[in-house]
């Protein structure tokens, strides 16, 4: 049965969909891979709510994991959603408050640390020539000679200065269903996309039946595609990319005229380079020919010629041949 759920891709859809814990806790044990116990949304939630060039929307998580050795720690996830192709200082800006937030320094007897960090990028662009739509970037602590260092890592002071980064590119999912991770981040795949309105996914729900956790998120998705209030969202945030799409078009174009004149002036500036060069080779070539006449006038005088004889010679008046040898 397909269903026609609301399109995730919109931060107001996302938002709504996060919001529920348990959809929450589905994602973020996905995307780490590990047993979740426990999430909670931080108490500072970032959202761009001036949209002013760009939207990204911004959550923070707590989340308690299990390790497979049984152990229990937190770590913070900031988890950031961005349609527009993003300027990479605008993550850093935010990774760096986020670094400086005491809310994130933990405590453990006589010193602090800062809490473990994973950082999350769903991009609904493509990163280079990237083929693989999901990228894991995970640090690794290494010695001198480019060993890896496993012995007492992971460590409270090592983990307080690095982090670990997830980045998905939404447009290379294409469908790929491989594992658990990209089973949930199917719901974003931008193919399932209603041909006439794109704040719709037309999902089949048999791909999913026997899934409880993906028909949960599946019930979460329909129900805001009914939402009146999220879909007036979706149509702000729908006037806003038009906007933007126009505004970028228009830049584009004015960029495109402008590069046209500057190629246009650059051509105009090295013709006229060039006609000055052959002018500048033309007045060598008249110097060079004036001091030959010169020279012959000068030859013709010495023996003995007079003005008016020369002129006769070299078919010139006499007022010419007296402004040459002047």
């Amino acid at each position: 049965m397909i269903l026609r759920v609301a399109n995730p891709i919109y931060d107001s859809v996302f938002k709504y969909l996060v919001e529920d814990l348990r959809i929450a806790k589905i994602l973020i044990s996905a995307f780490l891979k590990k047993e979740v116990l426990e999430v909670e949304v931080r108490k500072h939630e970032y959202t761009n709510g001036t949209r002013d060039n760009i939207s990204m929307f911004r959550i923070d998580f707590g989340a308690k994991v299990r390790e497979s050795d049984g152990s229990q720690h937190l770590v913070l996830i900031e988890l950031q959603k961005t349609w527009l192709e993003t300027e990479t200082l605008r993550f850093r800006q935010y990774l760096g408050a986020q670094y400086a937030n005491p809310d994130n320094i933990g405590k453990e007897e006589s010193h602090e640390f800062g809490i473990p960090m994973v950082t999350v990028y769903l991009l609904g662009h493509k990163v280079g020539d990237i083929k693989e739509p999901i990228i894991y970037a995970v640090h690794k602590a290494y010695d001198y000679y480019g060993n890896e260092v496993t012995e007492g890592i992971p460590d409270p002071f090592v983990e307080s200065l690095v982090h670990d980064s997830i980045i998905v590119q939404i447009p290379r999912l294409h469908g790929r269903v491989n594992n658990k991770l990209e089973k949930v981040l199917s719901v974003f795949d931008q193919t399932h996309k209603d041909k006439y309105n794109r704040q719709m996914l037309n999902i089949d729900e048999d791909n999913y039946e026997d899934d409880t956790d993906m028909m949960y998120i599946l019930r979460r998705l329909l129900a805001a595609a009914s939402d009146a209030k999220l879909r007036q969202d979706m149509n702000v945030e729908d006037e806003y990319f038009t906007a933007i799409e126009n505004r970028d078009t228009a830049i584009m174009n004015r960029d495109k005229k402008i590069a046209e004149q500057d190629q246009y002036i650059t051509e105009q500036k090295n013709q006229i380079a060039e006609q000055n060069n052959q002018i500048a080779e033309q007045n060598n070539q008249i110097a060079e020919h004036m001091k030959t006449l010169q020279a012959t006038i000068n030859s013709l005088i010495n023996r003995g010629m007079s003005l008016d004889e020369i002129s006769v010679v070299m078919g010139k008046t006499v007022e010419e041949i007296k402004s040459i040898i002047r």
